[in-house]
């Protein structure tokens, strides 16, 4: 007996999941069965059911609609063996066992089989939702901004929380951080999310659309134009966000765009024109166990971004913070390979009010001290998509100093510094 098949599961296949999918092909058995259309169902479960399933339905030569079932049953202790060997009992349509048979892969033909991989189609548009229906996920999106006349911050924060015990809500918040004044905070919503046909993000008068913003929180009220924003940083590996393949991931889209409309808060009205910021996205499991970002705009098209965190998972949990650092200068992203190898020679310290990231960056040394001032900082409390509490404390008025250096001889001679007083978005995350 010999199978060839396609399968196609939704998503990527992860060996801690649990995922069933399509499947399509051939079964031949020499004198008994040829069948070129088979079709049936595949459900790759190694860890959480330590079971790899097949079934499908053929038709042997004597016209007969035969079901066969069969099953690779993993073991930790055999995990070759029992990854290779597929045990297959095949009955007729009156349940009758009329064979039974062994197959097994052969690992001659792995690389044709590893190349014979093909993953989901990239989005064309990173803003574009990414949720494909599936419990405890959380998809984000928000947008920052300083108006250069007055120095006022702006937050726009939307939100899609689709609960581990079913239920999606979209819903968010917005804040506006005026120099030297507390900072004026309202949410919007919950609504319920329908996914937008020709936009990024719709919930009650909130919108969000490829190049404009409007919507409505308490007392706060916005319409927004954004334009520009060139290429997107990818912070996490770019491998990261397009293949799902850690348990959240964030990309920067428009990371140097500009902002002109109108902010309404309270009885002031914030005009704005030609405001730098940027839009970002996150989307995974949920929110980091602790985490810093940043994201800073350094003129030109420079951006410095940042995200330093913690994961939930456990025994990850015990570890300090990965920082993911992406230093755009002079049209160059630094580091240029890996992000997550990056990573691990980079040292996070995160506090409030003050918060730092120093380590290696290639053939770089590169340090950031973020300073978030507590009277121009939101204590924002968040919910995970299984419920856990989170409190993230953001400011758009921080105070950031970078500083970039190559060396010289046995020392790090400054190449490029940078200082921002009050322009610096940042935010820091708690449990």
């Amino acid at each position: 007996m010999r199978l060839e098949l396609d399968v196609d599961l939704p998503g990527v296949l992860r060996p801690w999941g649990d995922v069933e999918g399509a499947l399509v092909g051939r079964v031949s058995v020499p004198g008994w069965a040829d069948d070129a259309e088979v079709s049936g169902r595949l459900r790759v479960a190694p860890v959480a059911a330590r079971q790899i399933r097949y079934t499908m339905d053929f038709t042997a030569d004597d016209g007969r609609r035969l079901h066969l079932d069969g099953w690779k049953s993993v073991s930790a202790r055999r995990p070759v063996r029992s990854m290779t060997s597929l045990p297959v009992t095949v009955t007729d349509g009156d349940g009758v066992v009329v064979g039974e048979a062994r197959l097994r892969f052969r690992l001659r033909g792995l690389e044709a089989f590893l190349a014979s991989f093909r993953f989901p189609a990239r989005p064309d548009d990173p803003m574009r939702p990414r949720w494909r229906g599936q419990a405890g996920r959380l998809e984000v999106w928000y947008t920052t901004l300083t108006d250069p006349a007055t120095g006022t911050g702006v937050w726009l924060h939307h939100e899609l929380v689709a609960a581990v015990a079913g239920g999606v809500r979209a819903h968010g918040w917005a804040a506006v951080f005026p120099p030297g004044e507390a900072p004026v905070f309202a949410r919007f919503g919950p609504y319920g999310w329908g996914r937008p046909e020709d936009g990024v993000f719709a919930a009650g008068p909130v919108v969000q659309t490829g190049d404009r913003l409007t919507g409505a929180a308490g007392g706060i009220s916005w319409d927004l134009r954004e334009s520009g924003g060139g290429r997107p940083i990818y912070t996490f590996p770019r491998w990261a966000w397009e293949r799902e393949l850690l348990p959240a991931a964030q990309i920067v889209p428009k990371p140097a765009a500009i902002y002109d409309g109108v902010v309404r808060f309270g009885d002031r009205v914030l005009e704005l024109e030609g405001a730098p910021g940027g839009s970002a996205r996150i989307y995974g499991h949920g929110n980091a166990r602790r985490w810093a970002w940043l994201h800073a705009d350094l003129g030109g098209g420079d951006v410095c971004e940042i995200v330093a965190a913690v994961s939930t998972r456990p025994g990850l949990d015990r570890l300090p913070p990965l920082a993911f650092v992406r230093l755009r200068v002079d049209g160059r992203d630094l580091p240029s390979g890996d992000s997550l190898l990056a990573a691990l020679r980079l040292r996070a310290d995160i506090g409030l009010p003050t918060w730092t990231v120093r380590g290696r960056i290639g053939d770089r040394f590169l340090y950031v001290e973020v300073t978030q001032r507590p009277e121009e900082t939101v204590a924002v409390d968040y919910a995970d998509p299984d419920g856990a509490p989170a409190v993230c404390h953001n400011c758009e008025r921080a105070d950031v100093r970078i500083r970039l250096a190559r060396r010289a001889g046995r020392a790090w001679k400054t190449e490029r510094e940078w200082r921002l007083d009050g322009t610096g978005h940042a935010e820091v995350g708690l449990r």
